[in-house]
């Protein structure tokens, strides 16, 4: 990942929490880059990292982390994880890795049955008040508390029943208890009973007979009040790393037109940004083209349209002192895409701009001129073809029969620990790669690939506009050229040729 010269501390050294959010969950390139930004900042002193996650379930990856169990998490966090226990192996001062959500989706919540009961068992007898005893009639069956019907329609939520009202009394009661004793799984308990209140926070606004629009918009609000609680509850010890949804960690409140309902709430970054003031800090992210989501190049004149022309710089753009302020909102993007675009206020309020662009528009303009050849078809790596996630958004250029070795690719990321000299997560920065042959290889650079290892540290692989050997595969007599130019255009047009040619004449 590459900074390009800009310090993600830059503006504001002294933070306690850096929230670093994502305009959708649906890129993967977004947890990429939080996991590389990271591990840049636990050079720089910060030793934990709090997610989009439920609090509760973190704890077993947290558990994890700290070698306390084997078994790895699912799904986005995993490489994170696996990451911070292998680093907490060799150090004294151990990462830490939280959640800061909630058990509550948009489709259900959970039942805060089961948090209740590990809050109340983790107490002494004599300390539990007399309504413990009855926790399990007063929850009743879990499954409807979870009810998806709820989220949609307060009359089948039972967030505002007499059973409901008396466990949130208990629920306190059984909070304040386990304040004034010292017991094993203290801070286990208490993770527990902190969601078991909130959930029943939620259900009981999900039980209000209001209008659809209001009644979820507090839905919302109810959640990211949730949040904003555990992540000053979370601070504390030394600066965190937040990573989040935008609009959970934006400092203005969140808007959002849903089924045909205007919403708003007071966002988690809203609240904790009115508490700690300076000493909270967010870059928000920002999307172009996306092969996971279908998202066409934006156009030129909205916010990420003029991110993306900054050629060269980034990811990272400070608001202040990079002019990212100027800009119209995308209109090309659908709710089934699942992005929010930058808007003014989002911009005008956050410290930093993170823009990612895989597929930027020189390189489409490029990837048209290779299909023009004689014979050429193109393949765009994307969702559901059993490439890793990591690959999505690379082109693949073939020519003859059978599609099993391509004579050129193009790509615009780079891939953590394996291929990253190329600078390729900056701004507008794609890489061409031509297969040549051994001899032609020798022609072009003056030495074999066999001869590559001895030679790298003389090559500028992040170079602009020259062909260089590729900084992975020259040793299969590849090349590759980032951003090729007019000053390599008649060469980079012969290689091409060559490369094609090549590949046709193998067939």
């Amino acid at each position: 990942m590459d900074f390009d010269g800009v310090d993600p501390l830059a503006f504001g050294e002294d933070v306690d929490l850096l929230a670093f959010g994502e305009p959708t969950h649906g890129e993967p390139a977004f947890p990429r880059a939080r996991d590389e930004l990271f591990k840049r900042l636990v050079r720089r002193g910060f030793r934990s990292i709090a997610v989009e996650y439920d609090r509760v379930a973190a704890l077993a990856v947290d558990d994890y982390v700290q070698g306390r169990s084997d078994e790895p998490p699912e799904g986005r966090e995993r490489q994170l994880a696996e990451w911070m226990r292998t680093h907490n192996r060799s150090t004294d001062d151990p990462l830490t890795f939280h959640g800061f959500d909630a058990p509550i989706e948009l489709t259900h919540a959970a039942s805060p049955g089961p948090y209740l009961r590990v809050l109340r068992d983790s107490l002494p007898a004599d300390l539990r008040p007399p309504l413990a005893d009855d926790l399990d009639r007063l929850v009743g069956d879990d499954r409807r508390w979870s009810d998806p019907r709820a989220q949609l329609d307060a009359a089948h939520s039972v967030g505002r029943s007499p059973e409901a009202q008396r466990l949130r009394v208990l629920a306190d009661d059984l909070l304040t208890a386990l304040h004034t004793v010292d017991v094993d799984g203290w801070y286990r308990a208490y993770v527990h009973g902190v969601a078991a209140l909130g959930l029943l926070r939620y259900h009981a606004v999900a039980a209000d007979p209001a209008p659809d629009a209001v009644r979820t918009s507090r839905m919302l609000a109810v959640r990211d009040a949730l949040m904003a609680r555990n992540l000053l509850d979370l601070r504390g010890n030394g600066p965190m790393l937040v990573a989040a949804h935008n609009r959970h960690l934006q400092r203005h409140p969140s808007r959002w037109h849903l089924a045909g309902m205007d919403l708003e709430w007071r966002s988690a970054g809203a609240i904790v940004s009115s508490q700690l003031g300076d000493r909270y800090k967010v870059i928000v992210g920002s999307l172009g083209s996306s092969a996971a989501l279908g998202l066409a190049p934006p156009a030129p004149e909205t916010f990420e349209g003029r991110l993306g022309a900054h050629a060269g710089h980034g990811p990272l753009f400070e608001v202040a002192a990079d002019g990212a302020t100027d800009g119209t909102t995308r209109t090309d993007v659908t709710p089934e895409q699942g992005y929010f675009p930058l808007d003014a206020e989002t911009v005008e309020h956050a410290d930093a701009i993170w823009h990612i662009d895989l597929f930027p528009a020189a390189a489409r303009e490029l990837a048209d001129r290779i299909r023009r050849l004689p014979g050429v078809e193109s393949h765009r790596s994307g969702p559901g073809q059993g490439v890793p996630e990591v690959g999505w958004d690379d082109w693949f250029f073939f020519v003859g029969s059978g599609r099993r070795h391509p004579f050129a690719t193009i790509v615009g990321h780079d891939i953590p620990d394996f291929d990253q000299e190329s600078r390729l997560d900056r701004v507008g920065v794609y890489r061409l790669n031509l297969d040549l042959g051994r001899e032609e290889f020798r022609r072009l650079f003056g030495y074999g690939p066999e001869e590559i290892r001895g030679r790298r540290d003389g090559i500028d692989f992040a170079r602009f506009d020259e062909p260089v050997p590729h900084p992975v595969y020259a040793t299969q007599s590849w090349a590759s050229v980032v951003n090729p130019g007019a000053r390599s255009a008649d060469v980079v047009d012969r290689l091409l040729r060559h490369a094609h040619a090549r590949r046709a004449g193998r067939s």
